[in-house]
């Protein structure tokens, strides 16, 4: 059974990128999960692309600012974009959270007709803005935010939170406001990260082309 296109869409297109965009933890991951179970489509983390820095002092890595774009490897993450968009599976990266090291193994990512790129920076770059079908920006308050990224780091990457607590205050905050916050200009549609994911995903549906 074929894979169903996002209603609205041009049929002819092949292949669809949705990006989704937004603060630290104002549920982009959990609504690009809810989106591909509705549309069969495949997703597409940013945080995959996280530059390599094995070269660095486990402190040096400890205190670099992940929130900020140089932190993306964008040249690779635009060639897999452009890739996948052409029909062609991609290799992507695995990355390490615990030693901010990208691991030796990739996941491939087979051809389909949808993918779901969520991450910070997925509206940052204009090279790749022009690939999206859909740009689709969520949003929640801070306060919300700070509590799901304590609940999630100090579980899937053991971290403190005291040290949770001064990145967001030190990092986070202050760069979703000076790179992620004025990318929201280019979404199509803005969501709000606390309504449920099935109203974000029926919100999506029913916008159209």
């Amino acid at each position: 059974m074929p894979i169903p296109l996002l209603p609205g869409s041009k049929t002819e297109r092949r292949t669809q990128l949705i990006a989704i965009a937004g603060p630290s933890c104002a549920g982009k991951t959990t609504l690009a999960a809810a989106l591909c179970d509705q549309l069969g489509a495949q997703a597409l983390p940013l945080d995959a692309y996280y530059r390599d820095f094995a070269a660095l002092s486990a402190s040096a890595r400890a205190a670099f600012n992940f929130d900020a774009p140089d932190a993306i490897d964008r040249e690779r993450l635009e060639h897999d974009l452009r890739q996948w968009a052409a029909g062609e599976a991609i290799e992507i990266p695995i990355y390490d959270f615990a030693t901010h090291t990208r691991l030796a193994q990739t996941k491939r990512l087979p051809p389909g007709v949808q993918l779901i790129v969520e991450g910070l920076f997925t509206l940052y770059l204009p090279t790749i803005n022009a690939l999206y079908h859909r740009k689709i920006f969520i949003d929640a308050p801070a306060a919300l935010c700070l509590t799901r990224r304590l609940a999630r780091d100090t579980v899937e990457r053991g971290r403190s939170p005291t040290s949770i607590r001064a990145q967001y205050r030190e990092q986070v905050r202050p760069s979703y406001e000076r790179y992620i916050a004025p990318t929201a200009e280019y979404a199509d549609l803005r969501l709000d990260g606390r309504d449920d994911p099935l109203v974000q995903v029926a919100a999506i549906l029913a916008r159209g082309a």
